[in-house]
């Protein structure tokens, strides 16, 4: 599970016009036709060719959990593409991203500044470079890690410097032991 790239999907599915299919046939049906066959939604459901047919008949109503989470995924993946580049385009130019989490930042310190590496909870609204460069690094196929980089120091900028203003000598921000993370649009 990606927490960075799961959050940046979840804040884009906000902006969803429509909801996605909810029933396992209907996902299936909208799978088979945005992938033009039974066949692929087979191979990527990694079930039989049979099975995604009797669920687009509605044979089959019901999936194991395992096989309604990855076609969940699948539909959400593929859902309302225009409506997805709309809101990652705008967060990535003119609105910017808001981060929204309590984990464990900071950086090196004396004990008992202000700037120590402590639970913090913070809700920081990040400016649209930092949604642009977040966006490019999820879609160029980033991991969790360089993800989490790209977050710690755009709130080292913004949160720790004030866009420049205090702690100038600032080096690297420590983002760790994350309890919750959260962006929106």
């Amino acid at each position: 599970m990606s927490l960075f790239g799961d959050g940046l999907d979840a804040a884009v599915q906000k902006s969803f016009t429509r909801p996605a299919p909810k029933s396992a046939p209907a996902q299936m049906r909208y799978l088979v036709k945005q992938l033009k066959g039974t066949r692929a939604v087979a191979q990527l459901l990694r079930v039989s060719q049979r099975t995604v047919e009797r669920y687009v008949r509605g044979q089959i109503k019901k999936p194991r959990p395992d096989l309604a989470a990855r076609l969940e995924r699948e539909v959400k993946a593929r859902w309302q593409p225009q409506i997805r580049a709309k809101a990652r385009q705008k967060a990535a130019t003119t609105a910017g991203i808001v981060i929204d989490t309590r984990a464990r930042l900071g950086y090196t310190a004396p004990i008992g500044t202000t700037d120590q590496d402590r639970l913090r909870h913070l809700t920081v609204a990040l400016p649209p470079q930092y949604a642009a460069r977040l966006f490019e690094a999820q879609e160029a196929g980033a991991g969790d890690q360089r993800l989490k980089e790209i977050a710690a120091e755009a709130l080292k900028e913004i949160y720790f410097q004030d866009n420049g203003r205090r702690a100038g000598q600032l080096e690297e921000v420590r983002f760790t032991d994350i309890e919750h993370l959260e962006f929106d649009l």
